[in-house]
């Protein structure tokens, strides 16, 4: 038996990885990546690697074990059909028996274009047969602490969320939780809807970076419109301009705040407040 983790080199899985093996031996963790010479570091920690691509199926077959547990992180490229992508491991992990299948989601009150592919897969996953968990995972802190150099130089927080609130955590919470469902007992076809303990506004937010820093920095609303051409003067495609606009549509409608208190209470502890999520990355 296995903990197999996808996408083991991403910013989620490592954080994964890394939590899994202060619980459970190197021996018994597979690190799934498409270049092996990223999960050097890994490896040398005692991972198991295998080499497997959401892109090509057949790269998934034979990998799993009856048995194994199955952390599948969804995709990031919204471009490449990841309902396709993720179907072939759920298929693979149903042909070979896997014991659970854990599935990085959206919170069930995300309408935005973001989710559709979650809640796709989660249709595949759940009538797959495969014993699942879904991790309703809400917004990260790190979508907004690593893009700061823009708002430090303009003194600014542009958003299209008006006075929306936004139940984030960091990475390491929710990689908590997922390695509490991997390694626990009683999680069989579970939905979790998980989320900070604090829901917090862009203007809070701002008014935090200013206590930080001591600049003056504003939250300046703009509109859906305005703010894809934002993203898209920034670099970003049109199409996933709209998402991430569509997202803060989102927000400002309360799909992001999520109080089940899922998180801490499968992590164990409070989930990271999004003051030290910044002071840690103001130090950088």
């Amino acid at each position: 038996m296995s903990i197999v983790v996808t996408g083991a080199t991403g910013h989620l899985g490592r954080h994964v990885v890394r939590q899994l093996l202060e619980k459970v031996p190197a021996d018994q963790v597979t690190a799934v990546v498409r270049d092996r010479e990223k999960a050097a570091d890994l490896a040398a920690r005692g991972v198991r690697l295998a080499v497997a691509d959401y892109n090509s199926p057949e790269t998934f077959d034979g990998l799993f074990s009856a048995g194994d547990r199955v952390l599948l992180i969804s995709g990031n490229e919204v471009d490449k059909g990841r309902v396709r992508q993720h179907k072939a491991v759920i298929d693979a992990a149903g042909a070979a028996g896997v014991a659970l299948l854990a599935y990085t989601s959206a919170p069930g009150s995300l309408t935005a274009a973001l989710a559709d592919d979650h809640r796709a897969t989660e249709e595949v996953l759940v009538a797959s047969g495969v014993p699942y968990v879904l991790l309703r995972n809400g917004w990260y802190h790190e979508n907004y602490t690593e893009q700061l150099a823009p708002v430090l130089e303009h003194g600014a927080v542009v958003q299209a969320a008006g006075e929306g609130r936004v139940s984030s955590a960091s990475r390491a919470d929710y990689a908590a939780a997922a390695v509490a469902v991997l390694t626990g007992e009683g999680h069989e076809n579970t939905a979790y809807e998980l989320g900070g303990d604090e829901a917090w506004s862009f203007a809070e937010f701002a008014a935090e970076l200013s206590r930080q820093t001591g600049k003056e920095i504003v939250y300046s609303p703009v509109s859906v419109e305005e703010y894809t051409g934002v993203l898209t003067g920034a670099g970003l495609p049109e199409p996933l301009a709209a998402v991430f606009a569509g997202v803060d549509t989102a927000i400002e409608k309360g799909e992001l705040v999520v109080s089940t208190g899922d998180l801490s209470r499968l992590a164990g502890r409070p989930t990271t407040p999004l003051a030290e999520a910044i002071a840690a990355a103001l130090k950088g």
